[in-house]
Parts: C-alpha cells; sequence; structure tokens
C-alpha cells in the first residue's frame, strides 16, 4: 500500500523558515515525479515545486522561486521542502503528491497524475 507522510509545518513569523519532509512508503521511489502543493482558505489548490526523483531535475512556481526549494532523498524515500523568508501568504496546508513517470519532461511540466497524496500539514506564517 502506498502512503506518503508530511511532518514538520508549524506557526512562523514573517522572515522565518521551515523544513517540511514527506516519507514515502510503499513503491519505488525513483520511478516517480513528487510535489508539493499548498491551498489556503478559501483558495483552489496550487502546486508549488515538483522534483522527478529519478534525476533531480525540478520545477519551482514563480511565486517561491529564490526562497522555497524542493529537493529529495532517494536513499531514505524522502521528499523535503525548504522554505525561508516565508511570508504570511505563505500560510496554507502543505500537501505532498506522488505520481509515476519514467519521463523527466511530463513532472516539470506538471504533465503527472499524482494520484497518491499525504494528509498534509500545516503552515502558518504571521506577520
Amino acid at each position: 500500500q502506498v502512503r506518503l507522510v508530511e511532518s514538520g509545518g508549524g506557526s512562523v513569523q514573517a522572515g522565518g523558515s521551515l523544513r517540511l519532509s514527506c516519507v514515502v512508503f510503499g513503491y519505488a521511489y525513483s520511478d516517480y515525479c513528487m510535489g508539493w502543493f499548498r491551498q489556503a482558505p478559501g483558495k483552489e489548490r496550487e502546486g508549488v515545486a515538483r522534483v522527478y526523483a529519478r534525476d533531480g531535475t525540478s520545477f519551482h512556481t514563480d511565486s517561491v522561486k529564490g526562497r522555497i526549494t524542493i529537493s529529495r532523498d532517494n536513499a531514505k524515500n524522502t521528499l523535503y521542502l525548504q522554505m525561508n523568508s516565508l511570508k504570511p501568504e505563505d500560510t496554507a496546508i502543505y500537501y505532498c503528491a506522488a505520481g509515476r513517470t519514467t519521463e523527466s519532461w511530463r513532472c516539470l511540466s506538471g504533465r503527472v497524475d499524482f494520484g497518491y497524496w499525504g494528509q498534509g500539514t500545516q503552515v502558518t506564517v504571521s506577520s
């Protein structure tokens, strides 16, 4: 059974940092596109960043570039999201997700069916 388990959320002041982790259980992690998504109250879910687990190539949405970085440790089957210089508008529930693909371009362009999702972790940034 495939499971994704997130941790690392919390409350910080603007300018602070958090690192989210997502441990993947139940499949060959390196064959997947891994992503972080977030959903703020009253807003639609948006993609934050994606990484192709096999080669580490990644995509970050414009609003987080230079502040938030996705990475992975294949040996630990773990996905990370390092968040620095946090802003109140980063407040949301953050979800990790996985979708199988053998082509990095699909991952980077978001053309992947993310079929597996974690339970979410709350990030709150106060001004």
